[in-house]
């Protein structure tokens, strides 16, 4: 086990928002809830999920929504609701407990991201549980589908949920983790896109060998490498590429970037102008809440399942959808994707094909190393 300092989770979280490919949610509303719960005196305890005692039980909660604003009629709409006074994800908690019976041991979280890694570990301290030191996706991803959860057949439901309007809706008898999908995101969109859930409630026993072990303690090398280099003024991109075993595939400026909401997810493209080595070349990334696929000078260049990772290099902070502006000065790093993403089951779920992209999945760190032989 392993108690968490600030300085700890100061960089799993940058290490998460790296590899959440802007996805994963916003690094300021994860730190609000980390001293939230450092402000009541909790503590943070990582464990391996292979020391969980047998018997406990472990849950996976989670902000699910779109990364974009909502319309400022739909605000006016929400503005006649009344507002709870508690934090969703706690109600939720505490709802789940009254319906199952259980005590939970845990958390693990949904993804890594820069809150939804966050309000795992903010459930876990404020419970007095423990963080588990694994996760079902090992980045980002859109959807309840993409994880080791349901490539595993793992039953989500019953699935909790509880919103900023103090509703809580519990979700039972969900045929599988499609269906899961889009009742919950459903629910999102009626909760002006932002909603607290918990799901996989479950026995250790189940759990282990159908998450991706390790995965926090990654978040926390890489945050230490951008930490490191910012410090010693070297290059954050080429620091977190040695890190994660990836490469700098391109560096440039933003020239133009669009986003838009629809169907409870955050859709678009930004557009980077090449500089330096990159002079006179374009790439462009496609965003479905996470970063999709790039092309460089409009041919594919890479796709889910690898991690396509955005930083900014004149703050030394990975960027996340939908804030980009024009002109920042930005490298992509690419990451592989993890080993149970490039399987049968993990690219028919998430894959090329999930992208809008007819071919077949070719691993860009692979290439790229092979390329350099």
């Amino acid at each position: 086990m392993k108690q968490l300092t600030r300085l700890d989770i100061s960089d799993i979280l940058h290490g998460c928002a790296v590899l959440g490919t802007g996805g994963g949610g916003e690094l300021s509303e994860g730190f609000r809830y980390i001293e939230a719960a450092f402000a009541e005196g909790k503590t943070f305890t990582l464990v391996d999920i292979d020391k969980v005692p047998a018997g406990e039980n472990l849950c996976t909660p989670y902000m699910l929504g779109a990364l974009t604003p909502i319309s400022a009629e739909e605000e006016q709409e929400y503005a006649a609701l009344p507002r709870a006074s508690g934090i969703p994800m706690l109600a939720a908690y505490e709802r789940l407990k009254a319906l199952t019976g259980d005590d939970y041991y845990g958390t693990i979280c949904c993804e890594l991201g820069g809150s939804n890694t966050a309000i795992s570990f903010y459930l876990a301290a404020m419970t007095d549980g423990y963080i588990i030191d694994a996760d079902p996706a090992g980045r980002a991803v859109p959807e309840i589908t993409h994880s080791t959860y349901y490539f595993n057949g793992l039953p989500a439901a019953p699935i909790v949920t509880a919103n900023e309007f103090g509703e809580c809706f519990i979700c039972e008898n969900v045929a599988d983790d499609q269906r899961a999908e889009r009742v919950v995101r459903a629910l999102a969109m009626v909760s002006r896109n932002d909603i607290a859930a918990i799901d996989h409630a479950l026995p250790v026993e189940q759990l282990r060998g159908a998450v991706i072990p390790g995965t926090i303690s990654k978040a926390l090398s890489v945050g230490q490498a951008i930490r490191f280099a910012a410090q010693e003024q070297r290059d954050i991109a080429d620091a977190i590429a040695d890190c994660a075993g990836g490469y700098v595939a391109f560096r440039g400026n933003v020239s133009q970037f669009h986003f838009e909401t629809k169907d409870g997810f955050t859709l678009g493209t930004i557009d980077i102008q090449g500089h330096s080595q990159y002079q006179g070349s374009t790439y462009s990334i496609d965003v479905k809440n996470e970063n999709m696929a790039a092309r460089l000078n409009d041919v594919v260049d890479v796709t889910i399942p690898d991690l396509i990772c955005v930083l900014d290099l004149d703050n030394n902070v990975p960027v996340t959808n939908p804030h980009h502006k024009v002109g920042a000065n930005l490298a992509v790093v690419i990451l592989p994707a993890p080993k149970e993403f490039t399987g049968e089951k993990g690219l028919s779920v998430f894959g090329p094909a999930y992208a809008g992209i007819d071919q077949a999945y070719e691993c860009a760190v692979s290439k790229h190393f092979a390329q350099l032989k």
